[in-house]
């Protein structure tokens, strides 16, 4: 059989409504990965998180985390890097926003935010990982992968409004989740980083199989030569892909389902 790239998108994709991997999913995946095909994760998340899943797995498997800023192979090795230019980010921090609203930078090795926000915590209580309270002097915008800004929709979408009008063309913007505006570098998103991974595993992208579930997956799955929309997923999301295929929820293990189908996995 042909290798594959099989890559995915965790929350509201691979991972269930509690944020973890079923043991379906991963007894899959290894039966996938045994068949020689590549496994890759990309999500908005951190690095740091995303690694605790594949640690938990037990194979190899590549990530691109913070929306494609970041790209790591499967030995944990730093591949390419995508920073948001300083200046940018720094008008980005200053930007004013209501007091609910939650300033967050993802850097290569750390989660800073500019308040304490347990309850987004619980979105990694499976991994561990967390934010670290930064001190307003750690805020200087030097090596930021993406600025996110998180809460009440209603309280967030100005900031995307403001943000677009002022340097819409030299910043790429999604949403993850309707609470979460996700701010990159123009050139970054896991489409990119989807085409780097590509081109080191000398694969073209009819050999891919990608499957999302939010905005922030539409350039990954536009590439991939077989993409997979949840039944879950965003309602934007499927009219931007129409050929995408469409499979169940990811609360109901339909990434595993679609994947044993599709390589003949069985027991």
């Amino acid at each position: 059989m042909t290798p594959r790239l099989i890559v995915s998108d965790l929350d509201g994709t691979l991972l269930g409504a509690n944020h973890d991997l079923h043991p379906t999913t991963v007894d899959t995946l290894r039966a996938v990965a045994g068949q020689g095909h590549h496994l890759a994760f990309a999500s908005g998340r951190h690095f740091r998180d995303m690694q605790r899943f594949r640690d938990r797995l037990g194979i190899p498997v590549h990530v691109i985390s913070t929306n494609g800023a970041y790209l790591h192979d499967t030995e944990n090795r730093l591949v390419t890097a995508r920073h948001l230019d300083a200046s940018l980010a720094r008008a980005l921090i200053a930007l004013p926003r209501h007091p609910d609203v939650r300033l967050n930078l993802f850097h290569e090795e750390e989660w800073l935010i500019d308040a304490e926000a347990p309850g987004l915590l619980a979105l990694h209580a499976h991994t561990g990982f967390g934010y670290r309270v930064a001190d307003p002097g750690e805020l200087d915008g030097e090596g930021v992968g993406k600025v996110l800004f998180i809460g009440d929709p209603e309280e967030v979408r100005p900031l995307e409004e403001t943000i677009r009008a002022r340097h819409g063309e030299r910043l790429h913007l999604t949403w993850s989740m309707a609470t979460s505006l996700e701010i990159m570098s123009e050139d970054v998103n896991k489409g990119t980083a989807l085409t780097a991974l590509l081109e080191r595993l000398g694969l073209g992208p009819e050999a891919c199989l990608a499957f999302g579930d939010n905005l922030n997956d539409t350039e990954m799955l536009a590439l991939a030569g077989e993409a997979h929309v949840m039944a879950n997923a965003h309602p934007e999301l499927a009219g931007r892909l129409p050929d995408a295929q469409r499979i169940g929820h990811h609360d109901d293990q339909a990434v595993a389902a679609r994947l044993r189908e599709r390589f003949g996995v069985t027991g």
